[in-house]
Parts: C-alpha cells; sequence; structure tokens
C-alpha cells in the first residue's frame, strides 16, 4: 500500500512540475535557470561532503557519481543560460 502512495506522489509531482514549467513565459526563464544553478551548485557541495565522509567502497562510488553527475548538471545549466542570454542581445553592426 506504501507503494502504490509514493508511486502517486511522483506521478502527481511530474504532472504539476510540467504545467508549472509549460506555464512559464521565455523571459523568466533565465532568471529560473540562474536559480537552478545555484541550487545544483549546493548539490554539488552536499555531494563532495558526502564523498568525504563515505567509509565504504559503494558510498565512495555512489558519491562520485553524485558528483560528476552534479557537476555535468550545473555546468549544462550555465550554458543553457549563457545561450538564452545570448538571444537577448541585440545584433552587432558590422
Amino acid at each position: 500500500m506504501e507503494a502504490i502512495a509514493i508511486i502517486s506522489i511522483f506521478v502527481l509531482a511530474v504532472f504539476v512540475g510540467f504545467e508549472v514549467v509549460s506555464k512559464v513565459s521565455s523571459t523568466l526563464h533565465t532568471p529560473l535557470m540562474s536559480g537552478a544553478n545555484a541550487i545544483h551548485g549546493v548539490i554539488l557541495v552536499g555531494a563532495i561532503i558526502v564523498a568525504d565522509h563515505s567509509e565504504t567502497a559503494l558510498e565512495l562510488g555512489l558519491s562520485v557519481a553524485a558528483i560528476i553527475l552534479a557537476t555535468v548538471n550545473m555546468v549544462g545549466g550555465f550554458v543553457v543560460t549563457d545561450r538564452m542570454l545570448e538571444m537577448f542581445k541585440g545584433k552587432s553592426k558590422s
């Protein structure tokens, strides 16, 4: 019964997340991405702290995987934010 409740919450979260993100105007995406990048930076620091406190090989492997994934996510977010900011710049006159 607990599994059904967890799956129900997950499915509802997916639907609510999709609806919220799809309703955001394009002018607000860049500030939201910047905020998300800050959150991913905190997640990266947390993964590094967990890796420092790991005691078994499994814990260390999972925390290194978390560090790699958080880094890729954060760098990708900065790349996307940079590309979105390029769209708002005026065309250069050459």
